[in-house]
């Protein structure tokens, strides 16, 4: 299944760019590119998870075991 790329708008570039005043505000250490890959990679991961288990953060388990980490019922004979 291919996704489609999301758009970037070109307001959404200025409104991050609109305190940029040399390159290191860019690329140094606290620059907006780290802070905007750092805050991608969180919430790819957050979605990854909510994925996995099924459900949201704090959001209601909704499988019979209630249980979040294994989506089967335990075996009562082991």
């Amino acid at each position: 299944m291919t996704l489609a790329k999301p758009m970037i708008s070109n307001d959404l570039i200025d409104s991050l760019l609109k305190n940029y005043r040399k390159p290191e505000d860019l690329i140094g250490a606290d620059g907006i590119l780290k802070q905007l890959t750092q805050r991608i990679v969180e919430r790819a991961l957050q979605a990854e998870i909510t994925e996995h288990l099924g459900h949201g953060k704090h959001q209601p388990v909704e499988n019979d075991a209630g249980n979040t980490r294994r989506q089967e019922p335990e075996d009562p004979q082991g």
